[in-house]
């Protein structure tokens, strides 16, 4: 549709067939393949393909799959060396769970694994140690030395 120099471009007519070198109408950006209005089929006659759904119940297929990354350290190496502070015999056990599965995965954490255990071990025997120093001031304290008589 070409106009005489001089005139004002008008829009088309809506009778017209749209020039392939039009922007696209339907309002879809300028490049992109026209789409056809909502309820109305595309040119070819059969609507665009779906993805076949899951059956009812059950999720579709894991995005992250496959082994898990190595990029973090192992979370018994991190409780082992949590539970030496809160509870030392439980960073014990921990820490040598952790320290095993660290050999075989070859996961991170081997540094904390160790920490957890050194505390946890020093914490106990502290802890033992208070333990049997209560029992023999108790013990003293309790023993017959004649003072009372």
């Amino acid at each position: 549709m070409s106009q005489p120099p001089g005139e004002p471009e008008q829009p088309p007519s809506p009778y017209e067939p749209p020039s392939p070198y039009e922007p696209p109408s339907y309002g879809q950006p300028y490049g992109q393949p026209q789409q056809p209005p909502w309820g109305q089929q595309p040119p070819g006659g059969t609507p665009p393909p779906y993805p076949p759904q899951p059956p009812y119940g059950q999720y579709g297929p894991p995005t992250g799959g496959g082994p898990r990354p190595r990029g973090g350290p192992n979370v018994l190496a991190i409780l082992s060396l949590v539970f030496a502070f809160v509870f030392a015999p439980a960073g014990i056990v921990l820490g040598h769970l952790a320290k095993r599965q660290i050999r075989q995965t070859g996961e991170e954490g081997d540094q904390l694994a160790t920490w957890g255990l050194i505390l946890s071990y020093v914490f106990t025997a502290l802890g033992l140690l208070a333990c049997c120093g209560w029992i023999g001031l108790a013990w003293w304290a309790n023993s017959d030395n004649g003072s009372y008589r």
